[in-house]
């Protein structure tokens, strides 16, 4: 037996042959106009940003927390204290605090908004391990939850005037890269990191490829961890192959800002927190970062 609604129910949820439910109409209503507001805040605060860059690549492993982290030390030596911002948008995953040494930080608020944390040349960081209690803390979290958390960091972060934001996406092209990508106003370009293999020759085609259907300038690729020269005999060792940015450049129209070779010092620095690019200035790794920020100012019609 179907029980009649009480009393005041028919008001409670009103309905007409055109909309069954004018409840859920007025919340998508209600949720449009919200999204419509933070895009403006986000528009607002991008306008102080010369230059917003989306780092990504298309498997993970290819080391691009390290190359973005690194590439922000070699602008920032170009433009000064506090002028370059990373933000790191791999939410389930993230590591730039702890490659620039910038872990142990909070994320302090006043009437601006939220203030960035700080690592070495004044570069502004935004990271989720800023807001977890412990490092063994997992975010267990579904899509809306991540674009909610995305929406938060471009809406209420007050970077300031940069000269340069760089984006570490996650890997893939899934729902971080997407919500940023599309979040974002006049995103100026995208930088693929790859590496010499085939594999990720094969994946970095999608990766392109999603940055095409979206209509982001592709900047160019860096291919990572690119041959090792022994310390011993000066001899190199292609550990994944050789040629594979090159040719994947080729193939798909687009340019190859670099090439960064396998350094353990590299790897030594980012664990401790070092900033390479500083500390060892003379290696061949950290001058090919050098290099490809200089790629970046020509890009952007910087000489």
């Amino acid at each position: 037996m179907i029980e009649k609604p009480a009393r005041g129910a028919e008001e409670a949820y009103p309905q007409t042959d055109n909309h069954p439910c004018l409840g859920e109409k007025s919340f998508m209503e209600k949720a449009a106009k919200e999204l419509e507001e933070i895009r403006s805040v986000i528009e607002a605060r991008m306008r102080k940003i010369r230059r917003k860059i989306l780092i990504l690549s298309g498997k993970g492993g290819v080391g691009k927390s390290v190359v973005t982290a690194n590439l922000a030390l070699a602008l920032a030596l170009k433009h000064g204290e506090g002028r370059v911002g990373i933000l790191d948008g791999d939410l389930t995953g993230p590591s730039i605090p702890k490659i620039l040494k910038a872990r142990g930080q909070t994320l302090r608020a006043g009437p601006p908004g939220i203030f960035p944390a700080r690592g070495p040349l004044g570069i502004k960081v935004v990271s989720m391990d800023y807001l977890l209690p412990e490092d063994e803390t997992p975010v267990i979290w579904r899509g809306p939850m991540k674009a909610r958390a995305i929406m938060q960091f471009l809406s209420e972060i007050a970077w300031g005037e940069l000269e340069y934001l760089l984006v570490d996406l996650p890997p893939g092209t899934g729902d971080e890269a997407l919500t940023i990508a599309q979040l974002i106003p006049k995103v100026d370009g995208a930088i693929i990191v790859t590496l010499p293999s085939e594999l990720s020759q094969l994946i970095v085609r999608k990766a392109i490829s999603f940055c095409r259907r979206l209509e982001l300038p592709v900047i160019g690729l860096i291919e990572n961890m690119s041959g090792f020269t022994c310390p011993s005999c000066g001899a190199r060792i292609d550990v994944f192959m050789r040629g594979g940015g090159e040719k994947i450049a080729e193939e798909m129209g687009v340019r190859l800002l670099g090439k960064i070779p396998l350094d353990p010092d590299l790897c030594k620095a980012s664990d401790l927190g070092e900033p390479y690019v500083i500390a060892h200035r003379d290696r061949a790794a950290a001058q090919e970062f050098l290099k490809i920020s200089d790629e970046l100012e020509r890009f952007f019609g910087r000489d």
